[in-house]
């Protein structure tokens, strides 16, 4: 149906609109109220046309029609929740192998005192899936149980590519975000099973310690099974980490942040079109903000050195983290393991998928209450403690570890990606491309098993769109604004508007996802080291992704 309407579209029709003085007036305003994400770089996603403002029914909250009340989560008390601590799971060792069995299932968990327990679909029984330990240089075995029910729950598009009626509902695959694995390990979307069936995938872990994420990616349905709740975080540990004597134990925080949107009795809610033919909307931003499966707790801390491991899970949204007195915080690592050395921030800015390793020094905090915040917004209290209760002091490292910048020299190709958003006459986003190409279209990047390429990600859309590529860590190279309106006038010349803008400090370490701004070409260089094999790349906006901003590539050997 959706290629036939962009096929009647004449060229000059399928090319983005200019955003809307009302739009862009509604997202100054909201940003500037601290509900949306506010950066130099970027803006939060968020297209309230698409958005169906009907209320769902209490028992069914997604289904059409339906009209319950929805719970409105700023009028609820915040801070009166501890932040809840995920398990955490490391393998067992059998004949030589260690292994980790994790069962994908439904459970009923309280985001809220006041708020009834909230049915989900997690990894395990928590609110947020397990945190899994492993050690670099030791293979993993994870074998990932699909117990989940056979009916979903929230609001599939069947007229969505890999989403037809004929095709399963509930269907899953996991994807070990940030990992070296091999493709049949990786997690292709198209690679789902369904409800009673196993898979067990292998996990070199030849990977220099740092904070990887696992999550949902069935084709076409992702978006829904990670609202749901399949998400959970695995850390990577080495002997360079083990020599800084960092906080750990108690004293070293997993915060994965989402947002969800509820009905009255507790339910998730998940906004939809209006149109029961095609439900999928552009992106998504929810009233309730939660940190591993709490809205707005609060946290017990003594007066010395954390490390916080930050996650951003949500599926649109923006986050900027900060403590709201203004005290720094260090930053020593980012999605693929540490920086070179700290980096004293204010804020920390995460698109969805994108990792921060913070320390935060609470020593001079004693007795005092904290906030850390996302723009105006609290999200969480810190609860300070008048003393310490053990001796034991952890201080911040003055270098970490060496990261040679990759030569530009040393690429064999430059790709060239651009970013499309085609939209009605309404300025409603109706499919996302890269290169004007859908995700079933034969592939076209294919690079040679342990080459460097660089790739320039020419944004011609009015969002940030944070890109993320499968098997393969990378460095940012720079930023450059340009001309889109020019752009289209001219057949498709690039007329820059300033000079390259190199990353910001704390980006300068290894990164899997990169914020691409509106009207930039953003540039990485990749080593394709690892496996030969199908892979893929694709904005981490989940509602972007499926709807068809996703491709695949190839290494070839």
């Amino acid at each position: 149906m959706r290629a036939n309407f962009f096929a009647a579209l004449p060229p000059a029709a399928t090319e983005p609109h200019l955003l809307s003085t009302s739009r862009r007036k509604f997202l100054q305003q909201a940003s500037a109220l601290g509900l949306l994400y506010s950066s130099s770089r970027a803006i939060p996603q968020m297209n309230m046309a698409h958005m169906q403002m009907g209320q769902p029914n209490a028992s069914q909250p997604n289904a059409p029609g339906s009209h319950a009340p929805m719970l409105h989560t700023f009028q609820l008390p915040p801070f009166v929740d501890p932040l809840p601590i995920p398990q955490v799971l490391r393998p067992t060792v059998a004949n030589g192998r260690r292994k980790l069995t994790i069962a994908m299932q439904e459970t009923h968990f309280k985001v809220h005192r006041d708020v009834p327990p909230t049915r989900m679909w997690t990894y395990g029984s928590g609110p947020v899936g397990p945190v899994i330990e492993a050690r670099s240089g030791e293979p993993l075995d994870m074998e990932w149980v699909n117990r989940l029910p056979a009916k979903h729950f929230l609001p599939i598009d069947h007229s969505m590519h890999g989403c037809g009626k004929d095709i399963p509902d509930v269907r899953t695959v996991v994807h070990l975000h940030g990992a070296k694995a091999r493709s049949q390990d990786d997690g292709y979307p198209e690679d789902w099973y369904v409800p009673g069936q196993t898979r067990t995938c292998h996990y070199p872990m030849d990977q220099e310690a740092t904070a990887l994420w696992y999550h949902d990616h069935a084709m076409g349905i992702n978006r829904l099974n990670s609202y749901a709740g399949l998400f959970g975080m695995l850390l990577i540990r080495d002997k360079v980490e083990d020599s800084l004597h960092l906080p750990t134990g108690p004293y070293e925080i997993p915060l994965i942040f989402f947002d969800r949107d509820f009905t009255a009795d507790g339910q998730l809610y998940y906004a939809t079109s209006g149109d029961p033919e095609r439900p999928w909307i552009p992106e998504f931003s929810a009233d309730g903000l939660l940190i591993n499966g709490k809205i707005r707790p609060y946290l017990e801390v003594e007066p010395r050195l954390y490390r916080f491991r930050a996650l951003n899970v949500a599926n649109s949204r923006f986050y900027r983290i900060g403590l709201t007195d203004n005290s720094p915080m260090t930053q020593i690592g980012s999605d693929q393991g540490f920086l070179a050395a700290p980096v004293q921030v204010q804020n920390v800015v995460l698109s969805p998928g994108e990792r921060a390793d913070l320390l935060i020094d609470f020593s001079h905090s004693a007795g005092k209450t904290l906030h850390l915040s996302n723009g105006g917004l609290d999200l969480m209290e810190f609860r300070v403690a008048g003393r310490a209760t053990t001796p034991v002091s952890y201080s911040v490292p003055k270098t970490i570890r060496p990261i040679p910048r990759t030569p530009e020299s040393s690429a064999i190709v430059t790709r060239t990606i651009t970013l499309h958003d085609y939209q009605d006459q309404y300025e409603h986003s109706m499919m996302m491309l890269l290169n004007r190409k859908r995700w079933h279209d034969p592939t076209t990047e294919k690079p040679r098993l342990d080459t460097t390429e660089i790739w320039e990600f020419v944004n011609l859309t009015e969002d940030t769109h944070p890109m993320h590529l499968h098997l393969v860590r990378f460095q940012i190279l720079d930023r450059r604004n340009f001309d889109t309106t020019d752009y289209f006038l001219n057949h498709n010349k690039i007329r820059y508007t300033g000079d390259p803008v190199p990353p910001d400090p704390n980006e300068m370490g290894w990164k899997d996802v990169v914020q691409c701004p509106p009207g930039a070409i953003t540039r990485i260089i990749v080593n394709f080291s690892g496996y030969p094999g199908k892979y893929l790349y694709h904005c981490h906006i989940l509602e972007h992704e499926a709807n068809d901003m996703m491709r695949p590539f190839e290494v070839i050997a």
